[in-house]
């Protein structure tokens, strides 16, 4: 954990706050804080700054906070994402926050078995806990907004042209000429399939609606890895 994420229900005053649970034991068990001193904290969707421990038992941790340096921007990329299977899922949610991806869309497609819609892992608060371990990890604090869209044809051609309009549009596939680009000054949307990628059909809907297919070389990557390499391709 390399910065303490906030919530507005943390704080007692406007710069008291108290935390029980994951947080606590971290900073107990990990940390091995003590009263006096400082931590690197940050709100979300906020400012970072630092946390002065005033308290530190079992059961809570206090902190006097200062707030006063802006966040790591996050990047004006959405990642369009068909559903990965649940273990899958969670380290890449966690990948792609720490990267810093603003909108993330996931999305059914023909190579995604109907169970993986069925796991708990897709719950709000479940994939609320992946992204906050993103943004520690990471040291940032913009929560990226996550839509679930279970019907692959309606989403690509009643919601997506309005999503994506003004980016560079890009489909993530492994049997086209052409290379992943660096973003453009353009913001960026990417597509990329699930394990066995995009079928012809999908991929021919998504370039009907405006996206490019690209590769990232021979090898054929697990979506776990080609999300951070696309990202890095495009951004670093």
């Amino acid at each position: 954990m390399n910065l303490i994420l906030l919530e507005p229900s943390d704080f007692l005053s406007a710069t008291q706050v108290r935390l029980t649970g994951r947080r606590q034991r971290h900073v107990l068990e990990v940390h091995q804080a003590q009263a006096g001193q400082q931590l690197t904290v940050g709100l979300l969707n906020g400012q970072i700054g630092k946390g002065l421990v005033t308290r530190l038992d079992e059961t809570q941790l206090e902190l006097e906070v200062s707030l006063t340096t802006d966040a790591p921007p996050a990047l004006p990329l959405t990642l369009i994402l068909a559903l990965p299977r649940p273990k899958m899922l969670r380290r890449t949610l966690q990948h792609a926050c720490t990267l810093g991806v603003s909108r993330i869309v996931l999305v059914n497609a023909v190579r995604v078995e109907k169970s993986f819609w069925q796991t708990p892992f897709l719950q709000e608060q479940a994939i609320h806990e992946q992204l906050v371990l993103g943004l520690e990890q990471a040291r940032a604090t913009q929560l990226p907004e996550v839509l679930l869209r279970k019907r692959f044809k309606p989403f690509v051609e009643d919601e997506l042209p309005a999503l994506c309009a003004g980016s560079q549009c890009l489909v993530a596939h492994p049997y086209t000429e052409q290379a992943c680009p660096a973003a453009d000054e353009r913001p960026v949307t990417l597509a990329v399939g699930p394990e066995g990628g995009f079928v012809p059909y999908e991929v021919d809907k998504l370039m009907e609606a405006g996206f490019s297919p690209v590769h990232l070389g021979p090898r054929i990557l697990r979506v776990e890895t080609a999300v951070p390499v696309l990202i890095s391709k495009l951004f670093y």
